[in-house]
């Protein structure tokens, strides 16, 4: 199947918005786990070679980030190895890459927020696997947008704020980390931003405004102040009480803060996304909660 765009991930948060926003910018192949089985470097390359695309957008990535710490295999290879194989079909082909890593690049320390030339040093194995597939990216030739985003959540899939809605449901208290940083970022703003820098660029014209960007929500807050919005907004009256990461310990490390700089993107495409809180109300009124 021949198209303008190669979507991988189409079941994901961002890759099932992707699908939309980017179906006005030409036709777009978005198979399913199915369809094309992303863990066969062959299927991968016959898949690109006959879509023949302008631009491959991988959405797809390993995302149980504590299970990354025992699964290490499968996140290597859908965090690493998958990336750097589109990059290398994308420069063999003169195709455009776009890609979507993580805060978890960061070690998180201090109070500023993270800058795209700031160094990398992860805390987990799903942060080093992503910064790995980051690194094979920019090490390929490729034309290719890489976007950092943070804390992602929509109406489908597994997510925080789902998980937040049921236990709201079930529980007479939420308990959620209060010492943790960073800005809750809907998936259909991600979506939207994305289809917004392809507008104004080709894989041809992309030039120096390769490479990596932050894209997030607006503002800053924790995960008990993201669980507290969301419990308020949907009309619970769950009491959430702030406990610390060392009242809640998992097997992965988390960064303490999670602040990402969009200044880059803003400055090189005019793109800035709205604040977290105007994300939240409008994936809540789009589930009819708000």
């Amino acid at each position: 199947m021949t198209a303008d765009i190669l979507l991988t991930g189409v079941t994901g948060q961002v890759g099932f918005e992707l699908a939309r926003t980017l179906s006005t910018l030409g036709k777009v192949w978005a198979p399913t786990r199915t369809e094309l089985d992303l863990l066969d470097p062959i299927a991968v390359a016959a898949a690109v070679r006959g879509c023949q695309p302008r631009w491959i957008v991988n959405a797809a990535a390993y995302t149980a980030v504590d299970k990354a710490e025992t699964e290490r295999d499968l996140s290597r290879q859908l965090n690493t190895a998958l990336p750097g194989e589109l990059a290398r079909l994308a420069h063999e082909l003169g195709c455009g890459l776009v890609h979507f890593s993580t805060d978890y690049v960061f070690a998180g320390e201090g109070e500023q927020s993270y800058r795209e030339t700031d160094p990398c040093q992860p805390l987990n194995a799903y942060g080093a696997d992503k910064h790995a597939g980051e690194q094979a990216i920019l090490a390929s030739g490729a034309a290719a947008l890489i976007f950092r985003t943070s804390w992602v959540y929509g109406n489908r899939g597994r997510n925080f704020m789902l998980t937040m809605l049921r236990l709201a449901a079930e529980k007479p208290e939420l308990a959620v980390v209060a010492d943790q940083i960073g800005a809750p970022t809907w998936s259909r703003h991600i979506a939207e931003a994305v289809a917004q820098v392809l507008v104004q660029v080709s894989p041809t014209t992309l030039g120096e405004r390769a490479g990596i960007y932050h894209l997030v929500n607006g503002g800053e807050t924790s995960w008990h102040g993201f669980a507290s919005a969301i419990v308020a907004q949907s009309g619970f009256s769950t009491p959430v009480r702030p406990i610390t990461s060392q009242d809640f310990p998992s097997p992965a490390r988390r960064p303490a803060n999670s602040r990402l700089s969009c200044d880059k993107l803003a400055e090189v495409f005019s793109i800035r996304l709205p604040d977290w809180q105007t994300g939240l109300q409008q994936c809540l009124q789009a589930r009819g909660l708000a």
